[in-house]
């Protein structure tokens, strides 16, 4: 069996860098999106455009509560009417047909009364975001995140054509509309250098950033990933992984690679790494931004 290639870059608080694999090729960023969108909320917070705190219009959730998936809204990912359709290579449901299926049987639970992963969560703090502003996401990211950091190759895929720019052959044949919350795609060295900035106070306020790090414990150890601890901020996992400490970001995943971008607060020169691989376990990308955080 061949192994596969990892597609790592990493910086640290001192400024030292480096990578292995290519630091041009593009790649779906998948779930860590979502940390971009709790930025772009928090951000709409801070200029008191949005309230953490306070029930959305008609809704029994807040804000917060969504970017903690402690809303109680299911997540369309459990149902396998979702995949059969993406394997197919189908045209991604409506709006309304994704909620007719994902909410058939109505709320998981009461808000805050327990926690569950929900990508309709972050759907619905996109639409927030978006309703807001008046403007689309790709131009909010472009405004909040990417042309501040000039991080000049990350955009917001919307289209089959988009995706072609994207390292890996299986990606010809996958519609970004899939990802419901939006699916940016970049390079691995955007990718570092975005958390990297979000870690060390370039993007939020200090108030604003110790709301989105303040994290709800959800368990341990994980069979066949790197987690010791494993917890959810707004938009940010957080847990500990064995060797360095403390390790705050993203996952994510898709139907043909996986990748991880974490902050490990912990190591002598504090270090955020981003990690790509080709296939569908999220531990492989874990355990080589954890090896990298290990060895700097």
């Amino acid at each position: 069996m061949t192994a596969q290639t990892i597609h790592s870059y990493w910086i640290t608080v001192s400024g030292r860098e480096g990578f292995s694999g290519s630091v041009d090729a593009c790649f779906p960023y998948w779930s860590f999106t979502k940390t971009v969108i709790a930025i772009c909320a928090l951000k709409l917070v801070e200029s008191g455009k949005l309230d953490l705190d306070a029930k959305l219009k008609g809704e029994p959730y807040t804000l917060r509560q969504l970017l903690r998936h402690t809303s109680g809204l299911p997540d369309y990912g459990q149902f396998s009417e979702y995949h059969s359709a993406v394997a197919a290579k189908e045209i991604p449901w409506t709006r309304d047909k994704l909620l007719d299926v994902a909410l058939a049987k109505g709320m998981l639970f009461e808000p805050t009364q327990g926690w569950s992963y929900s990508n309709i969560g972050y759907m619905f703090v996109v639409e927030l975001i978006e309703a807001n502003l008046e403007k689309p996401l790709r131009e909010v990211v472009a405004d909040i995140v990417c042309k501040p950091l000039g991080l000049n190759s990350i955009e917001l895929a919307e289209t089959r054509e988009q995706f072609q720019r994207v390292h890996w052959e299986a990606a010809t044949e996958y519609d970004p509309k899939w990802v419901y919350h939006g699916c940016l795609i970049g390079n691995a060295p955007d990718a570092a250098r975005l958390l990297h900035a979000l870690m060390t106070g370039h993007l939020l306020q200090p108030a604003t950033k110790r709301e989105m790090l303040d994290a709800r414990f959800l368990g341990g150890a994980i069979p066949d990933r790197p987690w010791t601890e494993c917890g959810y901020a707004l938009g940010l996992m957080s847990g500990a992984v064995k060797g360095a400490g403390k390790a705050v970001g993203h996952s994510g995943g898709g139907p043909f690679s996986v990748n991880a971008v974490y902050h490990f607060p912990d190591v002598s020169d504090p270090i955020t790494v981003a990690s790509f691989t080709d296939g569908t376990a999220e531990g492989v990308a874990e355990f080589a931004a954890a090896r990298s955080a290990k060895c700097q």
